[in-house]
């Protein structure tokens, strides 16, 4: 799904309404579907679009059909999804990272349920408030300044704590994929790695180090050569032969992440990823001696 803005609706013509807010549209032989407050309103088939109208367009792509988009946009109001979009932006700015406009519809969705939430009196614990503030700590911050440009804009006192979520948003998008209790799985197994490791040699881990951050966004990786079936598998035995005499105790610990791995995953780690696994984790080890 790609979505962008008005420019480029100049002479595209209505082909559905869905409602008030929402229509089909075509550009030609293309289909897209449009949002913005009172588009839709007394249009009916093959008039021609007013682009001053338009909030946002969004082209269906192989996972997002139209039926999908149009489902999801009809539930959303029209400033929510422009609300997201600038959220994305301001993120995108702050973090020097690429999300892709695929992350408008899901962020949208989060933070109309959130203010939702808050007329409603509704209160939500978020269980991940420490590993979030630990293991993603920039796209913390960035969540943090879009609770408050969402405050700003809405008017809406939301809690802080829906930056947490929000942040995890943002991380979602590293993994390539739109599913989010995906990313929440992940980060509870953040948690469970760094757990083996304080076990492994009896001591506390800060998460919060440079190169505890390496060695996180090594994880973060990892994870998605796994999820995409690209895990290494390039160096010879004699070079891992090499790392394991050199890193005797940080190879011990690999293995026993390894098998954590294994087991959550469901899936067998290649001695490769071990090795390089071993590099980190003896890096880290080494910040923490004395």
């Amino acid at each position: 799904m790609i979505a962008t803005t008005r420019e480029g609706t100049r002479h595209v013509e209505v082909q559905k309404v869905y409602n008030n807010n929402v229509v089909l549209a075509v550009d030609g032989d293309r289909e897209m579907v449009l949002t913005g407050r009172g588009l839709g309103y007394q249009a009916r088939r093959g008039d021609v679009v007013n682009p001053a109208l338009v909030q946002q367009v969004f082209v269906p792509d192989a996972q997002h059909d139209v039926d999908q988009l149009s489902a999801f946009l009809t539930e959303l109001p029209p400033e929510h999804l422009a609300l997201a979009a600038e959220i994305l932006a301001q993120a995108q700015t702050e973090l020097g990272t690429e999300f892709g406009q695929s992350m408008v519809i899901p962020l949208a969705d989060h933070l109309s349920f959130a203010i939702k939430r808050v007329r409603q009196h509704i209160e939500v614990g978020y269980p991940l408030r420490a590993e979030v503030a630990h293991l993603y700590p920039n796209e913390l911050r960035a969540a943090r300044n879009g609770v408050a440009l969402a405050r700003e804009r809405t008017g809406v006192d939301l809690p802080q704590d829906e930056a947490i979520p929000i942040a995890l948003h943002f991380v979602n998008a590293m993994f390539a994929t739109d599913d989010l209790s995906r990313t929440v799985r992940m980060t509870e197994l953040f948690r469970q790695v760094f757990e083996v490791l304080d076990s492994a040699y009896g001591r506390h881990f800060d998460t919060e180090g440079i190169n505890a951050a390496r060695f996180i966004t090594h994880l973060r990786y990892f994870f998605v050569r796994v999820h995409t079936g690209q895990q290494l598998v390039e160096n010879p035995a004699s070079f891992a032969a090499t790392i394991r005499a050199s890193f005797p105790e940080a190879y011990l610990c690999a293995e026993r992440v390894k098998v954590l791995l294994e087991l959550r995953l469901e899936q067998p780690i290649t001695s490769d990823e071990v090795v390089y696994l071993t590099l980190h984790v003896a890096r880290l080890a080494s910040e923490h001696v004395g």
